[in-house]
């Protein structure tokens, strides 16, 4: 059953072949932090690029309750070959869809080569229909991230201007660090108005230099500014394409090299 699923994967992935999207990992934090998560995704939607949206984030922190969904299956539950992946994804308004990915993140070290294949294939074709990939991760998992936020080429975290939310983003951004973070990007939501916003980030950006030392690179405010095109904004178009095929390939060696 594998082989038939992997020939079926790949007629898909022939039949939608495009310029792989954008793949960004993100956080919210803060008391609101579920309500960030989605609102981020709707503005960058709405900033004209189809959103798929990777929810591995599990309880409290998943998305599917404020959005009105059932928690769903999960990514890896395609591989018993009982579910398509028209099946698995979740209609949004306004987006692509959501995918549930908790427990695919995790397993995908530990498959056997068939069902790794089959997995992957499955991540293809998802993204092959999407503009912009956001793969919404709980704050707890920032110490350990899973494989698919470590494939991910770049890192969001979206912070409440509150003081929950410095001291989340704070140790989110550390913990981002100690797992080989180079860099990550900060959005700030609910400020009271651009220098609001402006100087919650700078703080948090003097605090993360003198004690963590990864570049926290300002992206704007959710509600107000174009946060797709701060993403992309220092990349040339072919570097831009060359980002998101990395995702990919990080993707397919995980498990198989030595020591992983």
């Amino acid at each position: 059953m594998i082989d038939g699923r992997e020939d079926q994967a790949a007629g898909l992935r022939r039949l939608f072949r495009q310029t792989p999207p954008a793949v960004v990992a993100y956080y919210a934090t803060g008391r609101h932090r579920v309500h960030h998560a989605i609102l981020t995704a709707q503005r960058i939607a709405g900033q004209h690029h189809q959103v798929l949206l990777l929810d591995e984030a599990v309880g409290d922190e998943a998305l599917a309750g404020a959005l009105g969904l059932d928690p769903g299956p999960d990514l890896l539950q395609m591989l018993d070959g009982r579910l398509t992946l028209a099946e698995l994804l979740q209609p949004v308004p306004g987006l692509f869809g959501r995918v549930p990915a908790a427990a695919a993140a995790l397993a995908l070290p530990l498959l056997d080569e068939a069902r790794r294949a089959c997995l992957l294939e499955a991540v293809r074709v998802l993204h092959h229909h999407a503009g912009i990939v956001l793969i919404h991760a709980g704050c707890d998992s920032a110490k350990d991230p899973s494989p698919f936020v470590q494939a991910a080429p770049q890192r969001l975290l979206v912070a409440e201007a509150s003081a929950s939310g410095a001291s989340e983003a704070y140790c989110v951004i550390k913990q981002l660090a100690s797992a080989g973070a180079g860099s990550v990007h900060m959005a700030v939501a609910r400020a009271h108005d651009a220098a609001d916003a402006r100087n919650f980030f700078t703080s948090l950006q003097a605090l993360v230099r003198h004690h963590v030392g990864v570049p926290l690179l300002w992206l704007g405010e959710v509600e107000r500014d174009d946060l797709a095109a701060g993403l992309t904004r220092t990349l040339a178009p072919p570097l831009v394409r060359e980002v998101g095929a990395v995702f990919l390939r990080r993707l397919a060696g995980v498990g198989t090299s030595p020591g992983m």
